[in-house]
C-alpha cells in the first residue's frame, strides 16, 4: 500500500511499435513451385520403384507390398528373400528417421533443409547403383532408404497432405473430393489438380523407369540419383535467390 502523499509507481506500458520477441513468420511456398516439386518427386519415386521391381520383385517406395512379401517368406521359409525384404523395410524406416532429423517439421515452409534431404537421397541412390551392379542385393535396401528419405519429406501444405512415394492415400483423397463434389460441397480445385498431378507423375515415372530398366538394367537408377542431386542443388539456388529478394 502507498500512502496518499506518496506518488504512485510509474507503470511501464509497452509501446505498440516496439515489437520484441515476436517470432518471424515464414511465408509459405507459392502453389506453382509446390505443384512442380510434388509432381517431380512423385515421378522420381515411381521411376525408382519400377526399376527396383525389375531387379527384385518387391516395391521399395511403399511398404505394403514388402510387408505382405515378408508374411509369405515367413510361411514358406524362404530365407534368402526374407533377409532382403527385412532390409527393405529397415532401410525405408532408417531413411524416414534421417529425413525427420534433417527436415525437423511437417509443414511445408521455405528455409527447411529439403535441399539437403534431396542431396542425401541422391547419394544413397548412387550407393544402391554401385551395390546392385556388383550383384549385392543389399543395394535394394539402399533404394528403399532413399524412398524413405523422400517420403519423410512429405508435408502439410495449406491443409493438404502431400506424399510422393505412394499413391494409395492420394487416390483415396481424390475419391473423397469427388464424393464431396457430388454432394455439392465446395472443394478447392487446386487441391484436386495437385493430387491428380501426383498420381500422374508417379505413373509417368514408373513408365519411364520400365523403359530405362529394359535398356540399362539396374544402372538406370543412376539417372534417378543424378535427378535428386540436381533437384537438391536447384533448391539451394532458388532459396538463395528468394532470400536475396526478401
Amino acid at each position: 500500500m502507498h500512502s496518499p502523499s506518496e506518488p504512485s509507481p510509474i507503470r511501464q506500458i509497452p509501446m505498440p511499435h516496439l515489437r520484441t520477441n515476436v517470432p518471424h513468420r515464414t511465408k509459405p511456398f507459392e502453389r506453382g513451385p509446390v505443384f512442380a516439386g510434388a509432381v517431380s518427386l512423385a515421378g522420381m519415386a515411381g521411376y525408382i520403384n519400377v526399376v527396383v521391381l525389375g531387379f527384385f520383385n518387391v516395391p521399395v517406395s511403399h511398404m505394403s507390398g514388402a510387408v505382405s512379401r515378408l508374411s509369405i517368406d515367413l510361411t514358406t521359409s524362404n530365407h534368402p528373400d526374407l533377409i532382403v525384404v527385412d532390409s527393405i523395410i529397415g532401410g525405408f524406416l532408417v531413411g524416414a528417421v534421417v529425413s525427420g532429423i534433417v527436415i525437423g517439421g511437417q509443414k511445408l515452409l521455405p528455409g527447411r533443409r529439403y535441399g539437403l534431404a534431396l542431396l542425401m537421397e541422391g547419394g544413397v541412390l548412387a550407393g544402391a547403383v554401385a551395390l546392385l551392379r556388383a550383384g549385392n542385393p543389399l543395394g535394394v535396401a539402399l533404394a528403399a532408404m532413399a524412398c524413405g528419405i523422400q517420403n519423410g519429406m512429405g508435408s502439410s501444405y495449406r491443409g493438404l497432405d502431400i506424399r510422393t512415394t505412394h499413391v494409395t492415400g492420394t487416390v483415396t483423397d481424390l475419391g473423397v473430393m469427388m464424393g464431396h463434389w457430388i454432394r455439392h460441397r465446395r472443394v478447392p480445385p487446386w487441391k484436386f489438380v495437385m493430387l491428380l498431378g501426383i498420381v500422374t507423375g508417379f505413373f509417368a515415372g514408373g513408365l519411364t523407369g520400365a523403359l530405362a530398366f529394359r535398356r540399362f538394367g539396374v544402372t538406370a537408377l543412376a539417372f534417378a540419383s543424378a535427378g535428386c542431386l540436381a533437384a537438391g542443388t536447384t533448391y539451394f539456388a532458388w532459396l538463395q535467390r528468394r532470400t536475396a529478394r526478401s
